[in-house]
Parts: C-alpha cells; sequence; structure tokens
C-alpha cells in the first residue's frame, strides 16, 4: 500500500503564480502520490503547494498496475459542513426564553468554516469510528468555538463590530445578552455530548469530555486569552510568549477537537497522541496563517474586521518575524503536522492531509 513519507514514495504538484491562485500551466488542484524509488537522501515529508481540492493516490503492488484513488476534498467539505450544520441547527431550537436561544443561534448558525467539527468526525473515521459517534462532540467544539468569539468580540474584549460577515452578537442583541447566549452556549455543548452521545463507551465518553473542558479552561483557550489581553501593549514580547498565547487561544480547541474524536472513535493511546501533536502543529498553523490574512486581505475578503492586530499594536507572526518569515514558519508546521500522519494509511488519512492545506493555504 503506498505511504505518505517512506522512502518508496514520490511526489509530485504543481504551483500557482505567487500571490493568485493563478496556475501556472494546468489546474493546481491536483496532487500525486506515487511509489517510485527515489534516494532516501531525496526523500522529505510531503509539502504541498498549493491549496487542494483532490488528492491522487496510486498504488502499484496490484500486479504492477498502477490503481488509482481519488479523495475529493471539496466534496468531503461540502458533505461533511452540510451534516454538521443540520445537527447543528437541529441542536438548539428556538423555545422560551426566545431571546437567548435567538442569539444563541444567530452566532452559531452564522456561517463559518466549520474546520473544527470536521476535524473532530475525521479523526474519528481515521481511527474506526463514523461520523455519527463523532457529531455531537463536533457540534459542541462548534458551540465553544462560537461562545469565544461571540465573548471575544465585545467592547471589553476586541471591541469588533463584523463576524463572519454580519453585525456581532453584541451590536445585534446588545453586551448582556450576547454575554448570556456565549455562557448558554459553553453549558449546552457539555450537555450535549454527554446526553447525544450513541454508540460509545460511557468511559470514552466521560475522557473526552474532560479533554475538552482541559482544553478549554484557565490551562486551555482562557489561558492564552487572558495573556493576549495582559500582552497588550507590551513591546517585549518574544516568540515564545506569542507561541503560549496561541498555542491556548487558539490551538487549544483545534486540539480538543481532533483528540475526542479520536477518543470516541476508538483510537488507542498512541493514535491519540500522535494525532495530538498533528492537532497541535495545525492549531498554530491555523493561527499563523490568521496573522498573515490579517495584514494582507481586506475586511470584505474576510468577514471580519482586518488589521485590527495592527491597529491595537498586538504581537503577530508577520510583526515579529517579517511577512515572509512568517509564511515559511506556516510551512515548516504544516510539514510538521503532515509527518504525525505517517503511521496512517495514507487513503484514510487524506482528509486530515487536505484539512492540513487548507488550514495553510485558506483565504479567509
Amino acid at each position: 500500500m503506498a505511504t505518505i513519507t517512506s522512502s518508496p514514495l514520490h511526489f509530485f504538484s504543481w504551483s500557482y503564480n505567487h500571490g493568485t491562485l493563478t496556475p501556472r500551466s494546468i489546474p493546481s488542484t491536483c496532487f500525486i502520490f506515487h511509489n517510485k524509488p527515489v534516494s532516501p537522501k531525496s526523500t522529505k515529508p510531503l509539502s504541498f503547494k498549493t491549496p487542494i481540492s483532490s488528492v491522487y493516490l496510486t498504488n502499484t503492488e496490484n500486479k504492477g498496475k498502477d490503481k488509482e484513488m481519488t479523495f475529493d476534498f471539496k466534496a468531503y467539505l461540502l458533505e461533511k459542513g452540510k451534516s454538521v450544520n443540520q445537527a447543528l441547527d437541529n441542536a438548539i431550537l428556538i423555545r422560551e426564553p426566545e431571546k437567548i436561544h435567538e442569539a444563541m443561534r444567530y452566532s452559531l448558525l452564522a456561517g463559518g468554516k466549520r474546520v473544527r467539527p470536521i476535524l473532530c468526525i475525521a479523526a474519528s473515521e481515521l481511527v474506526g469510528g463514523n461520523e455519527s459517534m463523532a457529531m455531537p462532540s463536533a457540534c459542541a467544539v462548534e458551540m465553544i468555538h462560537t461562545m469565544s468569539l461571540i465573548h471575544d468580540d465585545l467592547p471589553c474584549m476586541d471591541n469588533d463590530d463584523l463576524r463572519r460577515g454580519k453585525p456581532t452578537n453584541h451590536k445585534v442583541y446588545g453586551e448582556n445578552v450576547a454575554v448570556l447566549a456565549g455562557d448558554a452556549l459553553l453549558a449546552f455543548a457539555f450537555e450535549y455530548v454527554a446526553n447525544a452521545t450513541v454508540g460509545v463507551s460511557p468511559s470514552r465518553v466521560v475522557r473526552a469530555i474532560g479533554e475538552l473542558a482541559k482544553d478549554i479552561g484557565s490551562e486551555g483557550l482562557v489561558a492564552g486569552q487572558v495573556v493576549d489581553i495582559l500582552s497588550a501593549g507590551m513591546s517585549n514580547i518574544g516568540l515564545d510568549h506569542l507561541e503560549f498565547i496561541h498555542l491556548h487561544k487558539t490551538a487549544a480547541l483545534l486540539e480538543a477537537s481532533v483528540v475526542i474524536g479520536a477518543i470516541l472513535g476508538g483510537g488507542t493511546d498512541e493514535q491519540v497522541e500522535r494525532l495530538r501533536k498533528f492537532a497541535r502543529c495545525i492549531g498554530l498553523l491555523f493561527q499563523v496563517v490568521d496573522d498573515i490574512l490579517d495584514v494582507t486581505m481586506s475586511s470584505e475578503e474576510l468577514g471580519k474586521t482586518a488589521g485590527k492586530d495592527l491597529v491595537a499594536d498586538k504581537a503577530t507572526y508577520p510583526k515579529l518575524l517579517g511577512l515572509e518569515k512568517a509564511r515559511e514558519f506556516a510551512e515548516k508546521l504544516k510539514n510538521e503536522a503532515i509527518e504525525q500522519l505517517d503511521e496512517f494509511d495514507p487513503e484514510e488519512a487524506a482528509p486530515l492531509l487536505a484539512l492540513a492545506e487548507y488550514i495553510a493555504h485558506r483565504q479567509n
């Protein structure tokens, strides 16, 4: 079977014109994995150069004949995103008190990439689970992510007016209701995992709940947020300090998404820890790319206020490293993430490989 980074593997890709998505010669969304002997010195972890929508795996073990296996990433995102959106819509219905449930649904169903819930489902499927096992937890991580956005946008935090292309929650419902909507989403996330998860042993559900709580609490997401707040205006912030902020503020919930998916899917301890390392890399990658987009894209392109970190004089990777070095760091993180998937079947790991590429090359 084809592998991801072992020495018999050869990788081909087509790149695109710098700064655009215009291909130089042929469409830049095809990636081929081919079992062609190469020198061990030339073997490197996979390094995709462009956003991907399809992955092609070529297996030459079948009596010398190539067997091509194709993964359609765009279709995968659409399918899983649709399932997640439907589950979120069904999870929180309008009931009394109507105002709070309207506010919860307003931000939860406002769109978004659904990266975290899709990561949760993909991790579960990779270790032998299925979508239904992971869906309540996938919804929970999106509820918690939405809570963090509602609170992050408040005047006492980032004071933002735009989120996912729409007015922020407090601009529509007021600060008091927005705070409570976030609180309610956080509480309901855990209730939903506990009550709606099926086909999983109680011990694994409890373990998943504990993992989720740890990753968003005072040693996780909250830790990153409070250090970020206390760091505002500081002139001597170094890379270690910035990495602490973002490993907690951003990467922690992405890590939780992958890890609880692997736990609920029946993953071994070794598989769970390998996927934890993968998630930590892509979590930090997500923030590095976010920092880059903040200085290279418009508010209309991002669907949120662009340039706000610069205005607030916050430390960012482009600010500390420069734009090109920040891009190089993003590429390094992506490759380190992909290395963690070496021990998995490449066909089964294709969704996570593609998601790493998607996070690295997203445009909003």
